[in-house]
């Protein structure tokens, strides 16, 4: 039996241009080595993150979604040009609390922090820190920036504001023969001797197979637009960023074996259970003592008399029947929400269509969300909804 390890900084090809681990190919190969967890950690985006969990459960493979984040020096507002590089910090979600957590951070990066990256900032951790684990990341950490300043105490007063936020904090080890990496690691381990954190062990994986690093470099050229002939291009320090198998772990930190009992340890906390089964509409405001289908059955009603006059019985029997199918399948909501988008582009003069057997729906032609009647023009609901 091969020993545990569990790989928990992972870039898949969502790194877009950076990441050249394709899904199926990752989780062949951790099946391969016998590993019963694997996390996915890409460069600020969550886009890999339902196909990771779904190849790796069909696989038996416990999948940790995560994010490597970017934090600002500061506000995350802040568009000051000497904050372009902003810091790495890894993040796993233990559950679904630290699953939508993350969901925020990475959204919140986006939409509010981005400066040529998605950032957040220590705020935006301190409001959305349950139930993640918190890793301090590759060389381009905090931790291991302020060590490569010499700024020790500055290193040491940084780890311990993480600790003290997400409680599950550890120290990432990476083990590979770089110097500045080497530099990093005389400090850190003892750094976290002296402050009771734990070290966990990570190898910044970017490609599955070794072999795979001449590729790897080609894809970092397209990204900088560089030629491979140009020796200062960006580049990887070698060919060490591959998925290592245990017993290459357990051999890379026999001096320091706790750092790969963590990787196990943390695969542990992360359960994460997503539900595929059920439809997550989005939900509209509703008036007190009123369901989505006494709303929606009201404003058709409403609708029905300014469409058909003195309606007969057939009219109103297909609008009752289309109103029984919307509550029955729980799309009541989805319609509210459509008609409310509807409502606010005639208010302002934007043009809008209907597409397809939408056109068909009673429904939407009383909501005013089409202008087809389909009465008229004898088109079956059941096309559109059954």
């Amino acid at each position: 039996m091969p020993p545990q390890f569990t790989h928990l900084h992972v870039h898949t090809e969502y790194s877009l241009l950076d990441g050249m681990c394709r899904i199926p190919k990752l989780i062949a190969k951790a099946k391969e080595f016998g590993m019963d967890s694997l996390a996915i950690t890409d460069h600020g985006v969550m886009y890999g993150v339902i196909d990771f969990y779904v190849a790796a459960r069909e696989a038996g493979i416990n999948p940790i979604i995560g994010c490597e984040v970017y934090v600002a020096e500061a506000d995350c507002h802040s568009r000051d040009p000497s904050h372009r590089d902003p810091q790495h910090l890894t993040l796993l979600a233990k559950d679904r609390k630290g699953y939508h957590n993350l969901i925020q951070l990475v959204t919140k990066g986006h939409l509010e922090g981005f400066y040529y990256k998605p950032r957040v900032d220590k705020e935006l951790l301190a409001l959305h820190h349950e139930g993640l684990v918190a890793l301090s990341g590759c060389p381009g950490g905090e931790l291991a920036r302020l060590v490569l300043r010499g700024q020790i105490d500055e290193a040491a007063k940084a780890a311990s504001w993480y600790r003290e936020l997400f409680g599950d904090y550890y120290v990432e080890i990476q083990r590979h023969p770089i110097p500045e990496l080497e530099q990093i690691n005389a400090e850190l381990i003892p750094l976290c001797a002296r402050l009771g954190i734990p070290p966990v062990a990570t190898f910044d994986v970017h490609y599955v197979n070794k072999e795979d690093a001449p590729a790897h470099d080609l894809l970092l050229c397209i990204q900088t637009n560089s030629s491979v002939h140009d020796e200062k291009r960006l580049r990887m320090a070698g060919d060490y960023f591959y998925l290592r198998s245990p017993e290459e772990a357990v051999e890379l930190f026999s001096d320091l074996p706790e750092a790969v009992e963590n990787t196990q340890r943390i695969a542990d906390m992360c359960h994460l259970e997503l539900d595929f089964t059920e439809l997550h509409l989005p939900k509209v405001a509703l008036p007190a003592g009123k369901t989505a289908d006494d709303l929606l059955s009201e404003l058709c009603w409403r609708g029905l008399e300014s469409h058909y006059p003195g309606p007969t019985p057939e009219v109103k029997e297909r609008l009752g029947h289309e109103l029984d199918v919307i509550g029955k399948t729980n799309f009541a909501h989805y319609f509210l929400v459509v008609w409310d988008i509807i409502s606010f582009t005639k208010e302002r003069g934007v043009y809008f269509g209907v597409r397809g057997s939408a056109a068909a729906s009673l429904v939407l032609y009383c909501l005013g969300i089409t202008d087809i009647d389909p009465l008229k023009y004898g088109l079956v609901f059941e096309r559109f909804l059954n």
